[in-house]
């Protein structure tokens, strides 16, 4: 190095090289404030230990999506002392947790109609309804916990395109509840849930959310279809609809 007192020290070009970074991207995280300055020596710019684990940082960072204005406030609150960053990590690391066991699926043909039983045509409607898409010879499932709703559903006497119209309207307004909720639980975090709270608190408090959400919902649906159902029967609509007697079997 240049001088003693750069030992263990680097130019930009060896923490480039030591970090994995290009230069113009240390210099890029410099310009918006996320990483510190180097030590001037005369004309050398010198960068330690702490640059290199600022630059593992930032971009685990990056990595769970934040933008760099987002870590360079985080990691400013860090520094400050204001914010615990191994607690907001695991926090963070819990808003990241799926709440539905439920990913898309790739099935192979005899798999998927397997699945379908001895539905006729079952595979084509669902393409129709855009529930699958076709992978070269396999399909791709989007939701199967979806789809075994809508088997279940058929069973019943209720076809795929009413279970499919049932959750595109469920979707429609739960996107929109989820999205209020997600607002008014973020402002409510940032005052500790109406308490003093630190990270480690907010993290128990959001993992008991999870489940106690789930359940809420159920309760909350189940009284408005009560609610409206209840609302159909006063109105006399029922006494309209076509039901068709069985026939009796001689």
């Amino acid at each position: 190095m240049a001088d003693e007192g750069a030992a263990n020290e680097y130019t930009i070009d060896e923490l480039a090289t030591v970090a994995r970074v290009p230069s113009r991207t240390i210099r890029f995280y410099q310009s918006k404030g996320a990483l510190p300055g180097p030590r001037i020596v005369g004309r050398v710019a010198y960068y330690g230990a702490d640059h290199v684990e600022r630059l593992k940082l930032i971009g685990s960072l990056q990595d769970r999506g934040l933008r760099i204005k987002a870590i360079r406030d985080l990691l400013a609150s860090a520094d400050k002392g204001e914010l615990a960053l191994n607690e907001w990590l695991g926090l963070e690391q819990q808003l990241q947790e799926p709440w539905a066991n439920d990913r898309p699926k790739v099935l192979t043909e005899p798999e998927l109609q397997q699945l379908l039983g001895d539905r006729p045509g079952g595979i084509a409607e669902l393409l129709r309804l855009k529930q699958v898409e076709r992978r070269g010879d396999s399909y791709l499932v989007h939701s199967p916990a979806l789809l075994q709703v809508a088997l279940r559903l058929d069973a019943a006497g209720i076809d795929f395109a009413t279970g499919v119209g049932a959750s595109d309207i469920l979707r429609k307004h739960l996107r929109r509840a989820t999205a209020d909720l997600t607002d008014f639980f973020y402002k409510r975090i940032g005052a500790g849930f109406g308490r003093e709270a630190n990270a480690a608190e907010l993290t128990d408090a959001y993992k008991a959310l999870r489940p106690l959400g789930q359940e809420a919902v159920r309760v909350v649906f189940g009284r408005e279809m009560e609610r409206s159902l209840r609302k159909l029967l006063e109105s006399g609509a029922t006494a309209e609809l076509p039901v068709k007697a069985k026939k009796r079997r001689r």
